[in-house]
């Protein structure tokens, strides 16, 4: 009769272990509660106050000029300037003068200040251990939907211990905040007005 093999481990489960303090288990007290498994919840923040001012000015100017002189070939600058009317002659047949100028300016002035929190999911973990996580907000007030999206790769010890990351630390970081409704349908142009706009040249 053949004794079946010994497992490789043995672990013991005792009751006490759950109560304990320094239980690594998520749900003690001291426990981790940061998201790290696919299907886990985590906050992100997103706060940008950004301000960009850019300014150039271009300036190009050229003048140029030109002259060709016949005074002597075989004479017949000479024989020419017999039929031609007084003052006029062919020792200075050519002379050619261009000028060009241009002038340019361009200004860009930009401010966007934005304070929101969503809550997103992990939907899969690459091979070296990256979160890649998405989320998606909707709020409806009366007949005016805004929709709020984010998506990402975030690294694990990013994540603090409030279970929250800043926006700034989520690579590829997309983040789409919009609506539709009564009020953003009344902000559009109507849609023969930007028929004509995309026709006329002017």
């Amino acid at each position: 009769m053949m004794t079946p093999p010994l497992p490789e481990t043995t672990q013991v489960s005792r009751n006490t272990d759950q109560a304990s303090l320094w239980s690594r288990n998520r749900k003690s007290l001291l426990g981790d509660r940061r998201a790290m498994r696919r299907g886990d919840i985590l906050t992100v923040v997103i706060e940008l106050d950004e301000n960009a001012s850019i300014d150039n000015k271009t300036e190009r100017s050229r003048s140029g000029s030109q002259s060709m002189t016949v005074p002597q070939l075989f004479g017949i600058p000479q024989r020419i300037d017999e039929n031609l009317p007084d003052g006029a002659s062919m020792a200075n047949a050519v002379e050619l003068g261009s000028t060009s100028a241009a002038t340019g300016d361009g200004s860009v002035n930009r401010s966007e200040k934005l304070e929101l929190q969503v809550a997103a999911t992990i939907t899969e973990i690459l091979p070296n251990g990256v979160l890649k996580i998405q989320g998606m907000q909707e709020i409806r007030v009366n007949y005016e939907l805004r929709e709020l999206l984010v998506s990402g790769f975030v690294r694990p010890e990013d994540i603090s211990r409030q279970n929250s990351i800043p926006i700034e630390k989520i690579a590829s970081a997309r983040v789409s905040y919009g609506g539709r409704g009564q009020i953003s349908d009344m902000q559009q142009p109507r849609y023969g007005q930007q028929a004509l706009e995309t026709v006329l040249p002017f």
